[in-house]
Parts: structure tokens; sequence; C-alpha cells
């Protein structure tokens, strides 16, 4: 599947959200339909289905067993990071960031990103997915369900440069202020290796996450593949009473493009993430 044809991201990503719809309504431990039957379900290619699956199953949300089919994978354990200081504002990030557009659409936004959006699934949304870059080298693939009431006109310009989040407040009024946000190891399939330009099957990091305005309303759902190779996260915890310091200036909130939020807007947050020298 040729990942620069107009659609195959999106088709795969709508792909993904189906099969983990179904992981999300059944239970730990519950099969799910056959590969053939996905397809039959979502009218898509048998290899289409499979890379879902497979993505999946690197991600830990499925097991195969052989002769047996699919099943719910055990649910994982969550550790919650807290810092001492909930708001956290977000410097520039070292390198040169840069953006380049492989999808870019409105389209309905589905029973998944709706329940998470908290709007109808036949509510329209602004699909986007970009290649991130740092010095002209591939660092991340992200994948935004924007709300699209909320960002008409929203130009393809102000998603390859600037900070996404600073086009928001100056073009669209609209003021981002709190961001829950998750983040599990994965590896890359062959389509994402490709865009990164890593070997298939490469340790990534993937960032879920849901950001709200300041009337606590969600305009967002990202998630995102960082490179393994390049990216690491660094969490400072307040284990005790200390003496007020400075706070850190440098450094990249992992899954945020860089810059955003660095103009007076604050983010709940308890990590950050570096680019590696020399990764």
């Amino acid at each position: 599947m040729d990942a620069d044809v107009p659609g195959t991201v999106l088709k795969r990503e709508r792909t993904r959200d189906a099969v983990l719809e179904l992981i999300e309504s059944r239970s730990p431990g519950d099969a799910i339909p056959s590969e053939r039957a996905l397809c039959a379900l979502l009218g898509v290619s048998r290899p289409t289905v499979r890379a879902a699956v497979d993505e999946l199953v690197a991600a830990g949300l499925l097991v195969r067993e052989h002769g047996r089919g699919m099943f719910v994978a055990p649910a994982k354990i969550t550790q919650e990071l807290v810092a001492g200081d909930r708001a956290l504002s977000v410097p520039q990030a070292a390198g040169a960031w840069s953006s380049r557009l492989l999808e870019f659409t409105t389209l309905q936004a589905g029973a998944r990103v709706g329940r998470k959006l908290r709007m109808s699934p036949a509510a329209e949304i602004v699909y986007v997915a970009r290649l991130r870059l740092v010095d002209g080298a591939p660092m991340a693939i992200e994948h935004l369900h924007i709300r699209a009431e909320l960002v008409p006109g929203l130009s393809a310009q102000e998603l390859e440069s600037g900070d996404l989040y600073e086009h928001l407040r100056a073009t669209h009024g609209v003021h981002v202020h709190e961001a829950v946000q998750a983040i599990e190891p994965t590896v890359v399939t062959r389509a994402e290796a490709r865009l990164l330009d890593v070997p298939e099957l490469s340790p990534a990091l993937l960032f879920e996450r849901l950001t709200s305005d300041t009337t606590g309303r969600p305009v967002e759902y990202v998630h995102s593949l960082y490179r393994g190779d390049r990216y690491r996260i660094v969490s400072r915890l307040a284990l005790g009473p200390a003496a007020e310091v400075a706070p850190d200036r440098d450094g990249h909130h992992p899954g945020i493009p860089p810059g955003d939020f660095a103009h007076g807007d604050a983010i709940a947050s308890s990590t950050r993430g570096d680019i590696q020298a020399g990764g």
C-alpha cells in the first residue's frame, strides 16, 4: 500500500478506529471477528485490515492465538505521573520543526472520535495527518481530529507552519487550556516506517491526547507516533517540599508541536520530551 497515494492514510486510520471500537466494546479475553469477517464488515481490503490488526497487536491491544483467532488483550496497568505544579508553559524545542501534510479533509466524526470529543458521530471534524520534521529529518506522524465548527477556513498553511495552537488562538478564537495525554511504547508498521525513514518494527512512542478549551469543551483529539530512537521523555516528580526555583525552559512537551502553549496558555501535564543528541 503506497502511503503517498491520497486517501490511503485516512483509510488505514478509519480501519484502525473501527477495530478499536470493537475492542473497546468488549472485555479482555473476548474474541473479535476474523480478518476475513472484518473485511466484509468494513468494506476494505485484506491488506488494510491486516495492517490495522498488526498495529493493534504490536500496541498490546489484541492477541493472536494460532488456530483460535484474535482476542482482546488483558487490560494494561496504568501509572499516573504527578507533578507538583499542574500548570506548565511549553517553550520552543531544539532544532527547526516543520510539517508536511499527508491528509487534510473534513468528514463525519464517527462513533469513537465523536465520543472522545463529546459530539454526535454525524457531526463534522477536520481530520489532519501530518509528518513532523526536525531539521528536515522525519520525527513523528500526527493524526489530528478537530471540531470543524471551531475552525472554519482552517488552511493548509496553518498546519504546515507556525504553532497550531497559536493559529487556533489568533485566527479562530480558540484558547486551549488543558490536555490529558497517555503515552505508550509501540513499534512502527511498514507504512509508518517508510514515512519516518526507519526499519519496520522499530520502537516508537505512541501519544494519545485530548485537548480542551478554557470552558472545558473538547477541541482536539490527537494520536501521534514519535521515533523511539530520537525521542525520549523526562519526568520531574515532586517528592517533597523544596525551595521555589525558576521553571526549566528547555525541551519539548511530548506529542505537542513545539512552541504551542508558549504564548500565555497553560496545559495540565507532568511530562516533557527531549530530542536525543546524536540519536
